[in-house]
C-alpha cells in the first residue's frame, strides 16, 4: 500500500492549525472572521441582503476554501532546507517556485512547498513558504555569530529521521508511524521556544537575521486563511481592533481578480530570554508572529506575469511611499483587462478546459473554460508584509537589494531543483485540453487561441 499523501497533509495542516490557535488566539478570532466575512461577500452577491436567510459559505465555496492554509518558516542551513524538503515530500508538496528576497531588502532567498497537480491541490492546497538565510548577504561578524548559533542546534527528533528514512524506501508508513510522523514534524520543526541564544544578530544587520538563528527551533511565524474578499476582511479587522496592516498587498480589486492579494495583523510581541554576555538569562521581547489573510486569483502566463511586474514597476517609482498609493495602483492597473474573455484570448492567463453537456463533436461552442487559481506567491508582496512587522530597517538593506539572484546555489542547498510553476499550469491547462479532445473524438485543440480550434 502506497503512502496517502493527500491524506497525511491534510491531518498536518489540521493538527498545525489547531496548535497555532491555541498559541496565538487573535489567528483563531482571524478564521473566524473570514468566515463571516466570507458569509457577507456571498450575501451580498446573490442579492440575499433582505433575506433572513443566513448563508453558509462551508456549503457554497469549494471545499478547499475552508481548509486552505499557507504557512510561513525560516530556515538557517542547507542541511535545515534539504531535511525540510524530505518531510514535506511525505506529504506530497514539492519544491515550487524561487523566490530571490533580496530584492525586497531581505538577506533569504526561498521555495514554497506545495501539492503539484490539481487532484491533489483541489483535495488539499496546503502550502509553506520557506525562506533560508543566505549567509553571504551578511557582515562577517554576524555570520560568525549566525553560523555558531545554528551549529548548536538540531531541528529535527531523531525519530522524524528515522520515520523519513522508512518512508523513503518502503514508499509507505503504517497508521501508527504517519500519527508519529505528524506529531514529530510539529514539535521538531514548528513548537515556539522560550528560551534563545545570541540574542541578537549584530548591530545594522536585517532584524529578521536574529528571527532565523536565535532559535533552537524554526517557528513558523503565521498561517493564512483564504477569504472571497480581502477588502472586506481588512475592514472588519480594523472596526474589531485588530492591528490590520495599513494596505493591502498585491494588485487592486479587481472582477476578475488575478495572483494574489495579501493583508495582515502586525505581528505580537512575545516574552522570550535570551542569555547574555555572562551567559545569564535576560528577558527581552519578540516580534515575529502574525496573522495573514489571503485572496487567490487567477494564475497568469508569462506574458501576464510580464505585464503584471511592468505596471507594478511603474507603481512603485510613481508612488514610492505615498499616502495615495491605492489611487495610483488603481489607474496604472486599468491598462490589465478585467475580462475573462480578453484576458483568454490575449493569453494573459491560464484556463481548465471542459466539454459542456450534449456537445457535438468539433463545436468549439462546446467548451467552456475556467481560469486556473494561482497557488504561489508574490515575493514583493510578502516583503510588505514583512516590513510591516519589522520595527526598524536595516543599514544594509541597500547592499542587500544589489545582490545577484542565486537559483543555482539554493537548489544545491534544497538538494533538488524547483519546479517551475509557469510549467505546472501550462500542464494543467494542457491536460484539460487533451480531455476534451478525447470526449470530442478531435486530432487536437488549440485552446491558447483567439478561438478554440480544432484539427
Amino acid at each position: 500500500m502506497t503512502l496517502d499523501q493527500d491524506n497525511i497533509r491534510a491531518r498536518f495542516c489540521h493538527a498545525l492549525s489547531e496548535m497555532y490557535k491555541a498559541e496565538v488566539p487573535l489567528y483563531g478570532d482571524l478564521v473566524d472572521l473570514v468566515w463571516q466575512a466570507d458569509a457577507e461577500a456571498l450575501q451580498s452577491s446573490q442579492q440575499q441582503q433582505l433575506s433572513n436567510t443566513t448563508i453558509n459559505p462551508d456549503e457554497i465555496l469549494p471545499a478547499r476554501n475552508r481548509v486552505e492554509r499557507h504557512g510561513a518558516i525560516r530556515l538557517g542551513t542547507p542541511r535545515e532546507l534539504s531535511t525540510i524538503r524530505r518531510m514535506f515530500a511525505v506529504m506530497g508538496m514539492s519544491p515550487v517556485g524561487y523566490y530571490d528576497l533580496s530584492t525586497a531588502g531581505f538577506p533569504m532567498h526561498a521555495t514554497a512547498f506545495r501539492p503539484r497537480t490539481r487532484e491533489a491541490l483541489a483535495r488539499h492546497p496546503f502550502r509553506v513558504f520557506t525562506t533560508v538565510l543566505r549567509m553571504e548577504l551578511v557582515s562577517e561578524r554576524t555570520r560568525a555569530l549566525a553560523e555558531r548559533a545554528l551549529a548548536r542546534r538540531e531541528i529535527f527528533s531523531p525519530r522524524l529521521l528515522e520515520l523519513l528514512d522508512l518512508a523513503e524506501r518502503k514508499g509507505t508508513l503504517s497508521g501508527a508511524e504517519c500519527d508519529e510522523f505528524i506529531a514529530e514534524g510539529l514539535g521538531a520543526g514548528y513548537l515556539p521556544v522560550a528560551f534563545a541564544r545570541d540574542g541578537h544578530a549584530g548591530g545594522g544587520e536585517h532584524p529578521l537575521v536574529a528571527d532565523i538563528v536565535s532559535f533552537p527551533s524554526c517557528h513558523i511565524n503565521h498561517l493564512t486563511p483564504r477569504t472571497i474578499d480581502i477588502d472586506l476582511v481588512q475592514r472588519m479587522m480594523r472596526e474589531r481592533g485588530m492591528p490590520a496592516k495599513e494596505r493591502i498587498e498585491g494588485p487592486p480589486r479587481r472582477a476578475h481578480p488575478i495572483l494574489l492579494r495579501q493583508a495582515s495583523f502586525k505581528a505580537l510581541e512575545e516574552t522570550v530570554y535570551f542569555r547574555d554576555a555572562r551567559n545569564e538569562y535576560v528577558r527581552g521581547s519578540h516580534t515575529a508572529r502574525f496573522g495573514e489573510v489571503e485572496q487567490r486569483g487567477y494564475a497568469l502566463t508569462r506574458k501576464g506575469r510580464q505585464l503584471y511586474d511592468q505596471i507594478l514597476a511603474r507603481v512603485n517609482r510613481e508612488a514610492g511611499g505615498s499616502v495615495v498609493y491605492a489611487t495610483i495602483l488603481r489607474k496604472h492597473f486599468e491598462e490589465f483587462p478585467d475580462d475573462l474573455a480578453q484576458l483568454q484570448a490575449q493569453k494573459l492567463a491560464f484556463f481548465c478546459y471542459s466539454v459542456t453537456p450534449h456537445a457535438s463533436k468539433r463545436d468549439y461552442q462546446g467548451i467552456d473554460y475556467e481560469p486556473i487559481t494561482y497557488e504561489d506567491f508574490l515575493p514583493l508582496s510578502a516583503g510588505g508584509i514583512f516590513n510591516s512587522n519589522l520595527a526598524n530597517t536595516s543599514q544594509a538593506k541597500q547592499l542587500i537589494m544589489e545582490a545577484d539572484t542565486d537559483l543555482d546555489g539554493f537548489q544545491r542547498m534544497l538538494g533538488a531543483p524547483v519546479l517551475d510553476e509557469f510549467c505546472l499550469y501550462e500542464q494543467i491547462q494542457q491536460e484539460s485540453l487533451e480531455t476534451c479532445r478525447q470526449q470530442l473524438g478531435v486530432g487536437s485543440i488549440e485552446g491558447d487561441s483567439d478561438i478554440i480550434s480544432f484539427h
